[in-house]
């Protein structure tokens, strides 16, 4: 911990926690609970030492572990309305906190995959906020693509809030919705394994740095007999400059303070590197006002559904491969 992120919080100042919980090891439904009961008693014990705290951050995967073979059947989602959601919401009550949580949800539709969700909940114990992943990490999670878009809500302090989860924050475009719809500060909670740890670390700088905005990101940390969790919880300023930088620890709590108002301040007074406003007013000096036209192909692509970048024929994987070689398994859990 450093002075950035002391007890205590000044005024403006938004006190953030980030838990680097210890990968959890699921093997079944029953083992669910107990780390919803976990991470309550977390949240009143970081709020107990760290009075002024404002926000707490628990990684992906936390509440229902990585277990490929089990992590998409009916008995390991949990509905908004579950009462383990009821839990973390009453947790956020009582310790007068915001909070951010991970569960996997079931689809809307029969018989379509289950979503990988984050949820933020206010000090009041209600849900101010609730995101599908946008973009599941392919080959491996077997989730339905969010439907939900971007969305952003207002936080303690002058915040505006976005959460992305783990793979998303490797997607430039999606950080640059966020800001696009006011956020200053961008959420990401992970479960990645140690092969992209550096890039974890550059893409949450690049997100900060290219919107203007926060990013404060935290991912699992430990072994689960198969992988090992990196942690490294990282806080980035809206300069891009990391303010704080979490080990490889489980249970690690990284904290930081961050004022949201001077991000809003850069967004509307920097001349040099507004790159969110640049991109839309191109080359405002030689021509008054900026050039507002379209001149990105992919963009106009994607827009029309004719997305398809030039070497897409070639692509060799473009399903489950050797982890779903029979697709996803949905529904109740073989008996």
């Amino acid at each position: 911990m450093g002075s950035t992120g002391s007890v205590s919080a000044s005024p403006d100042g938004l006190l953030t926690a980030l838990i680097q919980y210890p990968v959890p090891v699921v093997k079944g439904p029953e083992d669910i609970q107990p780390n919803v009961d976990k991470i309550c008693e977390t949240v009143a014990n970081t709020k107990a030492g760290y009075p002024d705290l404002d926000l707490i951050v628990f990684p992906e995967y936390s509440t229902s572990g990585l277990n490929t073979k089990i992590w998409s059947y009916d008995e390991m989602l949990l509905s908004l309305d579950s009462p383990q959601v009821g839990q973390f919401k009453q947790a956020c009550k009582d310790a007068d906190v915001w909070g951010v949580f991970s569960v996997m949800e079931p689809n809307d539709v029969p018989g379509r995959a289950p979503y990988n969700t984050a949820i933020i909940i206010d000090n009041n114990g209600e849900i101010a906020l609730h995101y599908r992943k946008l973009q599941p990490w392919v080959p491996i999670e077997p989730w339905y693509p969010g439907d939900l878009g971007m969305p952003v809500c207002d936080g303690p302090k002058g915040s505006k809030l976005a959460v992305c989860i783990c793979h998303d924050g490797m997607f430039p475009e999606l950080a640059r919705e966020a800001a696009y719809k006011g956020a200053n500060v961008y959420i990401r909670i992970s479960g990645y394994s140690t092969q992209v740890n550096d890039q974890w670390i550059l893409t949450n700088q690049t997100n900060a740095w290219q919107n203007l905005m926060y990013s404060i990101s935290v991912n699992l940390a430990g072994y689960d007999g198969v992988f090992y969790y990196f942690g490294e919880g990282t806080v980035c300023n809206f300069d891009g400059n990391v303010l704080q930088q979490g080990h490889r620890n489980p249970w690690e709590i990284v904290t930081a303070e961050l004022f949201p108002a001077l991000a809003d301040k850069a967004r509307t007074d920097w001349a040099l590197e507004n790159n969110i406003y640049n991109l839309g007013t191109r080359g405002y000096v030689g021509q008054p006002g900026g050039d507002k036209q379209n001149y990105l192909t992919w963009v106009k692509d994607l827009a029309e559904g004719n997305y398809h970048v030039p070497w897409e024929d070639d692509i060799r994987i473009r399903d489950g491969w050797k982890y779903y070689p029979d697709g996803g398994q949905y529904g109740p859990m073989p008996k």
